[in-house]
């Protein structure tokens, strides 16, 4: 059995653009995201042990396989969903291989960055079975990203439904191009729904309250506004707001203590780690530690003290993408560490956090792109190869190095 690591992943890494996630105009990252894939199914593969290598305290199993996955929340009972790009949301079942779709999923505009994105479930989904989804769809003037809420209704023949979905959130307004929708989805310890909004390359509108773009944005899980945000008497999409001044924020998570912190990709340059603040305003594009594409200055955060600077900021870039802050019990030295995906960088990065404070802490290669992470119901952290211009992307798992070394010697 082969014990080498991800060595199509290489292939396929030279194959798609070394930049961050995708597209087109001046400020944006080289494409890595569009084009075509492959319109066949993903084939499901035999679960394989790779080997802790470079000192590494775990092994990565390949789990499966799927058509530009992007995100995936486990359900109670042990099964995941699996979002991917083209609009299909997969029922996958790690123990048995066996998958299903959840029909009901509203239309996706893919193309680029676009597509089906993040999922979660609802704190209380026991009881009430809602999952939430975000996705970019078409409109009046262009595209934009929405977050939607159904009632999961699963059958016995492993195949499922979103019953009575409604469109809770929009980016307003809509805008040409394919990227930067950011549209991460989570919910803190108080039922409250956060949502990280991008610029859609479109810089201005970061610092534009008529616009609900580049900004985190806090709900009430229904869609509704808390009338506590910092902004709820302007009123209109300014009253959704709870930070501004971002670009691209493709991950959020709460520590222990409640804390949020969202990473965002930079443009040239740049890839930032931000400690989120009730009304702050992060910068961009007035400032940014990176520079635009075509070349053109941006001022350091340091020449305008106003703006919140951030925690990391990570040139060369690490292309930012999932995050989770681990919790448990498999890797206890970890508890407390922050895991990001690295796209460009083709890495899984560890982030240790010192109360307002945070430092990379480690970087482990993984030689392939990591578009998602997760944290099994077993302490097993989970991860998603990006689909890029291929089209499949594998699901990996990765366990202590022990528990991978007797996988790997009953794989044989």
């Amino acid at each position: 059995m082969t014990r080498h690591l991800l060595a199509a992943a290489c292939l396929a890494a030279l194959l798609s653009a070394c930049g961050a996630d995708s597209s087109t105009p001046a400020d944006s990252s080289p494409t890595a995201d569009a084009g075509a894939s492959s319109d066949a199914v993903a084939a499901e593969t035999r679960p394989v042990a790779l080997p802790a290598e470079d000192g590494r305290p775990f092994v990565t199993e390949e789990v499966a396989t799927f058509d530009e996955p992007w995100a995936m929340t486990f359900l109670p009972d042990g099964r995941l969903l699996v979002t991917e790009k083209r609009g299909t949301l997969r029922l996958f079942d790690p123990q048995s291989g066996a998958r299903g779709e959840i029909a009901g999923i509203p239309e996706v505009a893919y193309g680029g960055q676009g597509g089906l994105g993040d999922v979660v479930l609802h704190p209380g989904f026991e009881s009430n079975q809602r999952v939430y989804i975000s996705y970019a769809e078409s409109g009046e003037g262009g595209n934009g990203a929405a977050v939607a809420s159904g009632t999961l209704d699963i059958g016995d023949d492993g195949n499922g439904t979103l019953r009575d979905v409604e469109v809770i959130w929009r980016q307003v307004p809509k805008m040409s191009g394919e990227g930067h929708y950011g549209h991460r989805i989570a919910f803190d310890r108080d039922g409250m729904l956060w949502l990280t909004s991008g610029e859609r390359q479109h810089f201005d509108p970061s610092q534009d309250m008529a616009s609900n773009l580049g900004k985190v944005i806090r709900l009430n899980d229904d869609g509704s506004v808390p009338s506590d945000n910092p902004f709820a008497d302007q009123g209109g999409v300014a009253a959704e707001v709870w930070s501004l001044g971002h670009r691209n924020p493709l991950g959020l998570a709460f520590d222990g203590d409640g804390r949020l912190w969202v990473h965002e990709m930079g443009p040239q340059h740049g890839d930032e780690l931000n400690l989120i603040e009730r009304g702050e305003n992060y910068g961009y594009p007035l400032v940014s530690e990176g520079e635009h594409y075509d070349g053109r200055p941006i001022p350091d955060h340091s020449t305008r003290p106003e703006f919140r600077a951030p925690v990391i900021v990570w040139t060369p870039v690490i292309s930012p993408a999932g995050f989770i802050i681990y919790s448990g019990d498999q890797f206890p030295a970890w508890q407390g560490s922050g895991f990001i995906g690295g796209l460009s960088s083709q890495s899984l990065v560890r982030v240790a956090f010192d109360g307002d404070n945070a430092r990379e802490a480690e970087r482990f290669a993984m030689e392939t792109r990591i578009r998602e992470v997760e944290q099994g119901p077993d302490g097993a952290i989970w991860l998603l190869e990006d689909g890029g211009r291929g089209g499949n992307g594998r699901m990996f798992r990765l366990v202590p190095e022990q528990d991978g070394a007797a996988a790997d010697a009953t794989a044989s």
